[in-house]
């Protein structure tokens, strides 16, 4: 733990000292460093002695090392999107924050190997068109994609809607380059699908959330781009027949199945009142809706008919009420508008207990019954927003609260709806994080939920590489 914090008087030589590392990417002023100090929900805002934005990865480590002179804590931020308040610095607290925007160069790409090498701060979207122009699909996909920054998903191990298809960010990686908490720089950056020589080093900083080191850069798996693609949305009897859907298009179209959508039709009430643009794409209301991608390396039209044939087998099962395919590009992207609005219609809409959990698949149904049910009976008139990706068990199950508001301290901070949800997902041997992360938000819950001997194992993991706790202080334990 920190045995010394620099006081107010020394920050002037602190800051004199990072100058010198980094020139222009030191903030210091009020003004400059807010965006960087508030999460972009905003709840919670924090404080720091500087923001630093270093420009390659000697700036990074020689920063990292001063501040592990002066027992300085260190908050890495990628592009702020984050849901859990990882990348905010606490309120009062001596911290530095990391800006890693500077460090965006793609370095590599080699399309006969499949791979990519790119630094932290990368945009997502430009790592997609980058593997677009040499034929290849970089599929991590998520709603922040124009925003967010490769660092940060790595280090929250972001999930996204093809998760079904090609697993989360993990999966994605075949080396890194991390700055340790006292500045050295671990390089394993490999791009060897096969290397068994003692532990897989990287997995321990992917999902970290900064705790225990500063990924740098990353080499990244690309994958075939398919040919063809069907986008369908469907209007269905209820989640059981979500789930016998799928399996239904699994059976039919093996992996070609990229990504499974559930949506409530309160999140479409939600969308057509607050986001512009939109409409919805079938005649009738209902009360559950599928949003379907498939693609694969035939032509559309055999992909295409696969697909109806499930469909139909389904509607004659009485699962599907009505479906739409998209018949272009634009209505596919229009149908996604759709899914990928719901967090920005919600947010607008007032104070929401927001969770990400996951259970397997076949549970799904039981769980949104149970949860439903318990958060009923605790707190009468509760509103529900579920969605999320069905493919993979993980549901954004988020609920408004009657008599809760968003301008009220106390309700922002009250966790009992999150115990009541959290507490089905545990009894069903779900996660009370399926890609969102830990940070602030979830960490009493996580010590709630977690079992006490991995709780202890993590500890032990933190005291081994960070063992003055200088990084990312009061997140996850």
């Amino acid at each position: 733990m920190n045995t010394h914090t620099p006081l107010k008087s020394d920050f002037t030589a602190i800051h004199a000292q990072l100058a010198t590392i980094v020139g222009a990417g030191l903030l210091t002023a009020a003004d400059d460093m807010a965006p960087f100090l508030r999460d972009w929900r905003g709840i919670y805002t924090g404080n720091a002695i500087a923001v630093v934005r270093p420009a390659n990865v000697d700036e990074l480590s020689r920063v990292v090392a001063l501040c592990a002179t002066h027992n300085i804590s260190i908050v890495p931020q990628g592009g702020n999107t984050g849901m859990c308040g990882a990348a905010t610095p606490a309120a009062g607290a001596h911290a530095i924050v990391i800006g890693l925007s500077r460090m965006n160069r793609i370095l590599d790409v080699d399309a006969l190997n499949n791979t990519m090498t790119v630094e932290a701060g990368c945009i997502l979207a430009n790592i997609q068109q980058a593997a677009t122009a040499v034929g290849r699909l970089f599929p991590l996909s998520l709603g922040a994609e124009g925003s967010c920054q490769i660092g940060g998903n790595l280090s929250t191990n972001a999930g996204g809607v093809n998760v079904l298809r090609y697993g989360n960010t993990r999966d994605q990686v075949l080396g890194l380059e991390v700055v340790l908490a006292d500045g050295r720089i671990w390089n394993g950056l490999r791009s060897l699908r096969k290397d068994n020589t003692g532990y897989d080093l990287k997995q321990l900083f992917i999902g970290a959330e900064g705790t225990l080191g500063i990924i740098s850069t990353a080499v990244l798996k690309l994958q075939p781009r398919p040919r063809s693609q069907v986008v369908a949305f469907a209007a269905i009897e209820s989640p059981d027949a979500a789930v016998a859907l799928l399996a239904m298009l699994r059976a039919r179209c093996g992996d070609a199945v990229t990504a499974f959508e559930l949506i409530s039709r309160p999140c479409l009430d939600l969308v057509f009142k607050n986001i512009p643009a939109t409409r919805d794409p079938l005649g009738d209301r209902h009360d559950w809706y599928v949003l379907t991608e498939l693609g694969d390396a035939g032509d559309d039209a055999a992909l295409q008919s696969r697909v109806e044939a499930a469909l139909t087998e389904s509607a004659e099962a009485g699962g599907v009420l009505d479906a739409a395919i998209a018949a272009s590009g634009a209505q596919a992207a229009a149908f996604w508008k759709l899914r990928e609005s719901i967090p920005d219609a919600a947010r607008i809409a007032g104070l929401i207990y927001r969770h990400d959990i996951s259970v397997a698949v076949s549970k799904v149904p039981d769980f949104i019954r149970a949860a439903g049910a318990a958060l009923e009976a605790r707190f009468p008139g509760t509103r529900v927003i579920c969605f999320g990706h069905l493919g993979d068990g993980n549901l954004h199950y988020n609920a408004f609260v009657p008599g809760r508001d968003l301008a009220d301290p106390a309700a922002r901070a009250a966790i009992d709806v999150n115990c009541v949800v959290h507490d089905v997902v545990t009894g069903m041997g779900g996660s009370i994080s399926a890609e969102h992360g830990i940070g602030v938000s979830k960490r009493a819950e996580l010590a709630r939920c977690k079992q006490p001997l991995e709780l202890e194992l993590m500890r032990s993991v933190k005291q081994a590489l960070d063992p003055r706790g200088l990084m990312n202080p009061g997140k996850i334990l």
